[in-house]
């Protein structure tokens, strides 16, 4: 009831503008994306057409899905530029993440005979995180790093870290909420140098930058099919045949014995479709992020000038923008954009503790409340990044105003 008049008052208040509920500003892209017609339709075929098993190969079906599984995994492989076996798919980039760091931690734990150190940073994904945390509970050493006020890593913090029994660093590509890029190939050199295999979870950088894992010095990499215009509930693991890794599950061989379970065909080749596209419109989308995202910034900036930008502007993902509100109740700000604008907020998830990111580069609580991650997308036009600079700022102005 409370949200319903506050919202009714500003409505009222703010008549001459043209927000309209049930009609949110889609700013929400790096959650994920809608999938996109041209995938669709490369899926379609295989969910009642050609609906065999790919690991049943007596029947023409079976074998008419595994080709299809095939030609995908040799699609997704040409636009990493690497052989497709060192490809597997997985049900989404967690289990990918899950499967590089728990599987190859324990299998060399086993080999050496003991656990020993692991390094990653402390704004990674909980989805490497909790993963790494849990090794620690086995007996694994864990760091984990704190990049500067700018969320990006120095090579000597990791130099630093290092101790004679580090044999896994897990880094991501570019962050999930405040876009920043890592420099993977120099963090990887020194870990080569070391004999340190290297983990990346590409999820938010894979088809909206430059990325080709054996340049940058990956071992491990995880990919995600929703965040780039793909279906949900498929992703994949790349790794290096020569690096082990125990299995987290058991139950058909399938996939080289490494992920049991009767591959989806049409996520798998949704999937691959997705990266080809984006691969292939990579540079033009990124021209238009860039555009878009300098033009919201500066609008925000020039109605609200003591907005503090989370993270560095460069390097940075084009399609990303996080920043601090100072002087207003996160809560609050929250509640008021909430009928208009489709967005992710600073404050973290049901725990109702900042955001761990935001944290970590020195925001205090009550600065990560106050904040709002704005991601961009392909559908996003410059009408609609106009009509979130008027929201925002209008909202900012009457919360500072009581």
């Amino acid at each position: 009831m409370k949200d319903e008049t506050e919202s009714a008052a500003f409505e009222q208040k703010n008549s001459r503008r043209p927000f309209t509920k049930g009609s949110l500003l889609p700013f929400d892209y790096q959650s994920t994306t809608p999938c996109s017609q041209e995938v669709l339709n490369e899926m379609l075929p295989y969910w009642n057409e050609f609906w065999g098993n790919p690991s049943s190969r007596q029947n023409r079906s079976g074998i008419q899905a595994a080709a299809a599984v095939t030609l995908s995994r040799e699609k997704l492989a040409t636009c990493l530029d690497v052989a497709p076996e060192r490809l597997i798919f997985t049900s989404g980039a967690t289990e990918a993440n899950n499967l590089a760091l728990l599987g190859h931690a324990r299998a060399k734990a086993i080999k050496h005979g003991s656990p020993g150190h692991l390094i990653t940073l402390a704004t990674e994904h909980h989805a490497v995180l909790d993963p790494l945390r849990q090794l620690k509970r086995e007996g694994f050493r864990l760091t984990e790093l704190r990049p500067g006020h700018d969320g990006i890593l120095s090579r000597n913090q990791l130099v630093d870290a290092f101790e004679r029994d580090t044999f896994l660093v897990s880094m991501m590509f570019a962050n999930n909420e405040i876009g920043v890029i890592q420099p993977l190939k120099e963090m990887s050199e020194l870990c080569r140098d070391r004999g340190i295999s290297f983990h990346s979870d590409v999820v938010q950088g894979f088809g909206y930058l430059p990325f080709k894992p054996d340049e940058l010095g990956l071992d491990f990499v995880s990919l995600s099919g929703h965040k780039l215009y793909g279906p949900k509930g498929v992703g994949a693991l790349l790794f290096r045949p020569e690096l082990p890794i125990l299995p987290l599950q058991w139950g058909g061989g399938q996939e080289q014995g490494l992920r049991a379970g009767t591959i989806p065909v049409p996520l798998v080749v949704g999937f691959a479709k997705a990266a080809e596209i984006a691969i292939r419109e990579l540079h033009v989308q990124q021209e238009r992020f860039c555009l878009l995202r300098n033009t919201l910034w500066e609008g925000l900036r020039q109605e609200i000038p003591d907005l503090m930008l989370n993270g560095a502007m460069n390097p940075r993902l084009t399609h990303n923008l996080n920043f601090t509100v100072p002087g207003v109740r996160g809560s609050n700000l929250h509640r008021q954009l909430r009928p208009y604008l489709n967005c992710s907020s600073g404050s973290a998830c049901s725990n109702g503790e900042p955001s761990h990111v935001l944290s970590s580069i020195g925001r205090s609580f009550s600065e990560a409340e106050a904040s709002l991650r704005l991601s961009l997308g392909r559908d996003t036009t410059e009408s609609e990044v106009k009509q979130a600079i008027d929201l925002i700022s209008t909202v900012v102005d009457q919360l500072r105003s009581k």
